[in-house]
């Protein structure tokens, strides 16, 4: 586009001008014009939250950045400074990443996973990561890469990693039930009653609800339901709350390990 084409799209509300000599479409997520606005691209759990893919809480602004950076912005601003060290609200990542095109507008979902690594507890970056290979936003062979742009500290993580989790509080139980060296069967499917979370150690099911697809009477009806038919073939259900499971780990811990160990007792 010329330049005048480009300054008729802006006033005509078509175009959104971010910073110098960087335009966007006005159907733009807010999220990005911010970090193009910033002076880089969108990234770790900002760009996974637009994505899709679970991440246990954010509330700021993630812009990768490149090295060299200069003339950055606040996400608010085009005319305001953006100083690093006092902007609260905004996470700069610095990480050196492969293949990088200036003109992007969003980090590759590798280098953003990358940065969620060493952004969250080691428990929710596991969560990210199956949850990023279940939407298919992430290949086998790509999980290699996000590893290789990690310290090597962080190789421990991905022989945790499992795709078949299908949100993120199944995967915080999973490395919980690890953890105390249970048997593991992931997405377990039972006739007629459909397929469960987890079942540990060959006796114990453990269902994952979130408030979005068990808060109605009827599908908790359904759940009690289910739950008999389990008990009929001579299972256990732990039914437990993505709540508690996030942000009460403990107690949950307490729990799986208090039935674990009454069932080895007998």
């Amino acid at each position: 586009m010329s330049g005048r084409e480009i300054t008729r799209a802006v006033r005509a509300g078509v175009l959104i001008r971010a910073r110098r000599d960087r335009y966007l479409h006005i159907e733009t997520p807010d999220a990005v014009v911010r970090a193009v606005r910033v002076g880089g691209r969108l990234t770790c759990l900002s760009l996974l939250q637009l994505l899709g893919v679970f991440v246990l809480a954010n509330v700021r602004l993630h812009v990768h950045v490149p090295r060299d950076a200069t003339r950055m912005r606040t996400p608010q601003s085009r005319s305001r400074r953006l100083r690093p060290r006092r902007s609260l609200g905004t996470r700069l990542h610095w990480l050196a990443a492969p293949e990088v095109d200036v003109r992007s507008t969003c980090a590759d979902i590798r280098v953003a996973l990358a940065h969620a690594v060493l952004c969250q507890p080691p428990r929710a970056a596991v969560a990210s990561i199956d949850s990023a290979l279940n939407l298919g936003l992430l290949g086998a062979d790509a999980l290699r890469d996000v590893f290789a742009m990690l310290p090597a500290k962080y190789g421990a993580l991905e022989r945790l990693v499992d795709g078949r989790a299908q949100s993120g509080p199944e995967t915080f139980v999973r490395l919980m039930a690890r953890g105390l060296g249970c048997d593991i069967e992931l997405q377990v499917a039972f006739a007629g009653i459909g397929f469960v979370d987890l079942v540990l150690d060959g006796w114990l099911v453990v269902e994952c609800d979130s408030r979005q697809y068990h808060s109605g009477w009827a599908q908790q009806l359904k759940d009690y339901r289910r739950d008999l038919a389990l008990a009929r073939l001579g299972y256990c259900v732990l039914r437990l709350t993505a709540e508690d499971i996030m942000y009460r780990p403990e107690e949950v811990l307490a729990a799986l390990r208090g039935m674990l160990s009454r069932h080895a007792t007998r």
